[in-house]
């Protein structure tokens, strides 16, 4: 009887460790630099654990203060125990390239966030990877094996200076004379997207056609005529010199510049404009295939594409971790998405977060107005119009 127990014992004692042996084989037999899913990776409570044993993420080029990203890096270590290193955040997307392709391993970032063509033209740098939020994202922003997949998009704003006499709503409202020497733009349109899309908006204003964007010139021409339109470069250090009081401006530039310039004991306001919606071609992210940290850049993505309206960062402190796995702590704290809207920006699955009831309110002041008609041009309608801007914008932008 005593041999039979005995038996009994030794054979549950192999049988569970089996189990164990099973389950760290499983665990160990997952390669977080080649799994292209959450469910190959092991689902969420493993991915997490695997990200927080990694303990770092190196990320790039990501200011604090656009589309809100200063939260979403304090929201992720305070969540996950996880040191978040941030490589040049004002840098540019060529500088993430660059870095991906010749920096050492160990400073080779996790993630990138760079502009759409610069994801397509080296697509042999990414790792292939589908969030779990694939299906909610069009498929014209989206590699269809995952490397690299749209995040976020802004639209344009009319920034201004309070300080002046009349408040602008619209692109027609920029043509009256009290807006004399006051109206700037954020670069040269043909290289810079932002000011691109700033002249695609004039242009639907003007009644123009994003399959021709001769109006938006002629729009800018005309402000230079009559002494409205002044060649300083909208930025921050020329706005505080007075160079200018009004400028074109992605939307999710807003928050952090109304805060940038109350420091400096200015105050400015952040508008879309009522006659011209125009929307630019998104961000998009990325997974480097030879990322240092495979499973922390994997659950970086997850996060920044999850659609929870759970915490912020001053709500997760160790009471609020306490008791939690990684899947209850990822599924109560706000989700990238969200976290993009409340720095006025747009993410790629918002229309199917509104649809679903899962998308917040944008901060007060950056609403779409109601009704307008939203453009996106394309990227042949955006060549198209460099074309143009090459030939007609340096007689513009000349002194």
């Amino acid at each position: 009887m005593r041999k039979r127990i005995l038996g009994g014992v030794i054979a549950a004692t192999m049988a569970a460790t089996s189990l164990i042996a099973t389950s760290a084989s499983s665990q160990a037999a997952v390669d977080y630099s080649k799994c292209t899913s959450l469910k190959e990776c092991g689902g969420i409570d493993a991915l997490v654990a695997a990200a927080k044993k990694e303990g770092k993420l190196n990320v790039i080029t990501l200011p604090r203060d656009w589309a809100n990203y200063g939260e979403a890096m304090d929201l992720f270590t305070k969540a996950f125990g996880i040191k978040i290193t941030d490589d040049n955040p004002d840098g540019s997307s060529a500088y993430e390239i660059q870095t991906v392709k010749t920096a050492p391993k160990s400073k080779i970032p996790d993630a990138v966030d760079v502009g759409i063509t610069y994801g397509a033209d080296n697509i042999n740098l990414f790792a292939p990877y589908k969030v779990a939020a694939w299906n909610d994202i069009a498929s014209q922003w989206k590699d269809p094996a995952g490397r690299w997949t749209g995040d976020y998009y802004g639209q344009i704003a009319l920034s201004y200076d309070t300080s002046i006499s009349k408040a602008p709503k619209s692109f027609s409202d920029l043509k009256d004379p009290a807006f004399k020497n006051m109206v700037a733009i954020g670069g040269d349109p043909t290289g810079a997207q932002e000011a691109l899309m700033s002249v695609f908006a004039a242009n639907q204003a003007s009644g123009g056609s994003a399959s021709d964007i001769q109006k938006g010139i002629d729009y800018f021409k005309s402000l230079k005529d009559s002494g409205n339109f002044v060649t300083a470069l909208a930025n921050g250090q020329n706005f505080l010199a007075g160079a200018y009081k009004v400028s074109f401006s992605w939307d999710f530039n807003g928050p952090g510049a109304i805060a940038t310039a109350a420091k400096a004991g200015k105050t400015i306001k952040y508008v879309i404009p009522s006659d011209a919606v125009i929307k630019g071609t998104p961000y998009i992210m990325a997974i480097p295939f030879n990322a240092p940290h495979p499973a922390a850049a994997r659950l970086w993505t997850e996060f920044l594409f999850s659609q929870a309206k759970g915490v912020s960062s001053k709500d997760v402190n160790a009471a609020f971790l306490k008791g939690k796995t990684g899947s209850q702590i990822f599924s109560s704290i706000m989700g990238g998405q969200n976290i993009w809207i409340s720095g006025a920006a747009h993410p790629i699955t918002e229309d199917a977060m509104r649809k679903k009831g899962l998308a917040i309110n944008p901060p007060a002041g950056f609403e779409t107005p109601k009704g307008a008609a939203v453009v996106q041009p394309t990227p042949d309608q955006q060549t198209a119009a460099k074309t143009l801007l090459k030939a007609q914008w340096p007689a513009i932008a000349g002194n």
